[in-house]
C-alpha cells in the first residue's frame, strides 16, 4: 500500500520569527503516521490577516490542492492558515469537497482518524450557518432598502443613451468600443442590441 502524499503548510508573521520549529515537529508527525511530504510550501514575513493571493505559498497550495498533488495537508496550527474565519472556513471547505485531509498539530486535528473527520464535519456545519447568517442579513438590508423606497439594482440606462449605443454600433463599432464610449459594460451593449434584432 502506497504512503499517504502530504504536503506542508508553514508561515510566520515577521523576518525575525523562523518556520525551523514547525517544520521539525511536522516531519516528525509524518515519519510516525508513515506519509510521504511531497512539498512543503512556506510563507516567510506575510500576515496571515492577509489575503490568499497575498500570499504565494498559500495560493500555491490551493493551487496544487486542486491538481490532487497530495492527500493531506500538515499544518502546525490554524492560525497558520489565516485569521480570518470566513477564509478559514473557505480553505476547510475546498479541502473537504476535495476529499482532502487536514492535520493540525496544535489544536489535535486529524481528518485521517474517526474524531477528526468528525470535528471537520462540525466546521462544514458552522461554514453553513455562516453561510445562512450572511444570507439573512442581504435578506433583510433588501428588505430594508425596498421598505424606504429605494431603487435596488442597476440604474435604468436612459432612451438617449439607449439609442446613441445602437447609432454607435450601426456605425459598426465593435461592441467593446461601443461599451467603453458610452461607459456601460459589454452585456448592456449587447441586450440592447439584442432587443432591436
Amino acid at each position: 500500500m502506497s504512503k499517504k502524499r502530504a504536503a506542508i503548510y508553514l508561515r510566520v508573521s515577521t523576518k525575525g520569527q523562523t518556520t525551523e520549529n514547525q517544520l521539525r515537529e511536522l516531519k516528525q508527525v509524518a515519519e510516525r503516521a508513515d506519509w510521504e511530504i511531497v512539498e512543503i510550501y512556506e510563507d516567510k514575513a506575510i500576515s496571515g490577516a492577509k489575503e490568499r493571493e497575498q500570499r504565494p505559498a498559500f495560493d500555491k497550495l490551493h493551487k496544487d490542492a486542486v491538481g490532487r498533488h497530495f492527500e493531506i495537508v500538515m499544518v502546525w496550527s490554524v492560525d497558520r492558515l489565516g485569521r480570518s474565519l470566513k477564509g478559514l472556513i473557505l480553505f476547510l471547505e475546498e479541502l473537504r469537497e476535495l476529499n482532502l485531509d487536514l492535520y493540525l498539530h496544535q489544536q489535535k486535528i486529524d481528518t485521517t482518524t474517526t474524531a477528526g473527520r468528525a470535528m471537520f464535519g462540525m466546521l462544514g456545519v458552522f461554514a453553513d450557518f455562516e453561510r445562512s447568517m450572511i444570507q439573512e442579513r442581504v435578506n433583510a438590508g433588501l428588505a430594508r432598502a425596498k421598505a424606504e423606497g429605494k431603487t435596488l439594482g442597476r440604474p435604468k440606462m436612459s432612451d438617449s443613451v439607449r439609442e446613441d449605443v445602437l447609432r454607435s454600433h450601426k456605425e459598426g463599432l465593435s461592441i467593446r468600443k461601443v461599451a467603453e464610449r458610452h461607459k456601460v459594460s459589454v452585456g448592456v451593449v449587447h441586450k440592447v442590441v439584442k432587443e432591436k434584432v
